[in-house]
């Protein structure tokens, strides 16, 4: 049985999220990603699956190497659905700083 994924779960992992950092600068093959990591190249291919599968990554083959380049419309789809939530901390966080430069202590 094949379980299908969304970029949320993709996300929540921390060693994807890094590979998702290394990533956003170059493409790199399987092998340079995993030379970043203590973990064994199986394990870092498994997370590679993954993002891949949400597509929040793109593998393109170069003669006999795959190289990962991120999805930048993937990565919208997550920063679409943070940006209410950054509006309505930014909100709360103005009116807190408004609030402290009108306090006054008392004596």
């Amino acid at each position: 049985m094949k379980i299908r994924r969304d970029v949320f779960q993709a996300i929540a992992d921390p060693t994807r999220r890094a590979i998702l950092l290394l990533v956003a600068t170059q493409t790199m093959t399987a092998g340079a990603i995993a030379a970043n990591f203590d973990t064994a190249r199986p394990t870092v291919s498994k997370h590679l699956a993954i993002l891949t599968e949400c597509e929040l990554l793109q593998p393109e083959q170069n003669g006999r190497e795959i190289y990962y380049h991120l999805n930048p419309q993937k990565m919208k789809e997550v920063a679409d659905f943070i940006e209410p939530f950054r509006k309505m901390w930014d909100a709360r966080f103005n009116k807190l700083e408004a609030m402290m430069k009108n306090y006054k202590p008392t004596k």
